[in-house]
């Protein structure tokens, strides 16, 4: 279950090689916009060692490249795939080509170093306009696709308009990144809030994203972990209210009848879809017990 995904700058030793402990479910070792120019070698080789040598046990490592635009990012991928992390963030994204280009070129390096073809996953930073409204060819552009993740300050400024912490100039990216992520099979996740110290206003966004259909959202501070993890994480009523969804299925079934319902609602497909994701969710969160036939 991936919940949070928490930023962590490439070119600080006592954050990458603290980041397992922090809480979230993944860590992004950013070697882009965390990482000045002058640090950008520096920040690979920091990576490099971490990955070599850390342990992650119980946490994704995902690792952010700079731009396909840039000088940086092929000796990224030569030096970040062969330790095998979970992911590569690529950013700046902006259509299926350059999705086609990373995984060509992520294909030759897993190659040289005996690794399987297609083992590292990827999801890609959309963050301009035309990232956007390519969302859907971006997101199935090529089998290592795991997610589509939102970047919203760099949109913001392509967009010519100001971030604000109620996000109604964002509103239409989220959708439509949600949308084409679920078209094509895969997760989507939301942007940072990034007013540190406003936590009332990062667990209303966090509601937000998750009432859109987000699968979780990144952070960039360690204090945003817990308040996010939280939020998309089921809770004991909406477990309670799946598992009553099952049975009274299983009731129903029992009894012969053909039409469901529960609470005075009728259970039709969706509501069985739902409910079996956030028992789903609780399995993966929480470990076994849950079951759709009853309590834990």
């Amino acid at each position: 279950m991936r919940r949070t995904m928490l930023f962590l700058p490439g070119n600080s030793p006592n954050m990458v090689l603290n980041g397992a402990v922090l809480g979230a479910d993944s860590i992004i070792f950013d070697l882009e916009d965390a990482v000045s120019p002058e640090q950008k070698d520096a920040a690979r080789i920091l990576v490099r060692n971490v990955l070599k040598n850390g342990n992650f046990e119980g946490c994704e490592v995902i690792v952010r490249i700079n731009a396909l635009d840039t000088p940086y990012w092929e000796k990224d991928v030569e030096t970040i795939v062969p330790l095998k992390p979970d992911m590569i963030m690529p950013t700046k994204v902006s259509g299926a080509d350059y999705i086609k280009t990373l995984s060509a070129k992520m294909a030759e390096v897993e190659g040289k170093n005996g690794l399987p073809i297609g083992g590292i996953r990827l999801i890609p930073l959309l963050e301009t306009t035309l990232g956007i409204e390519n969302a859907y060819q971006i997101a199935t552009a090529d089998p290592r696709m795991e997610a589509l993740y939102l970047g919203a300050e760099d949109l913001t400024a392509d967009l010519r308009c100001k971030r604000t912490k109620k996000g109604d100039e964002i509103f239409y990216s989220r959708s439509r990144l949600v949308c084409a992520a679920r078209a094509a099979g895969i997760e989507a996740y939301d942007t940072p809030f990034t007013a540190v110290d406003d936590l009332e206003g990062l667990e209303a966004d966090a509601m937000f994203a998750k009432s859109l259909g987000f699968t979780g959202k990144a952070v960039i501070s360690p204090r945003h972990v817990e308040i996010v993890n939280r939020v998309f994480s089921p809770s004991e009523l909406e477990i309670r209210h799946a598992q009553d969804v099952f049975e009274a299925l299983e009731e129903a079934k029992r009894q012969g009848k053909g039409a469901v319902s529960l609470n005075g609602k009728m259970i039709d497909a969706p509501i069985v879809a739902r409910a079996r994701l956030v028992l789903e969710a609780a399995e993966a969160i929480y470990g076994s017990g849950f079951s759709e036939g009853g309590g834990r």
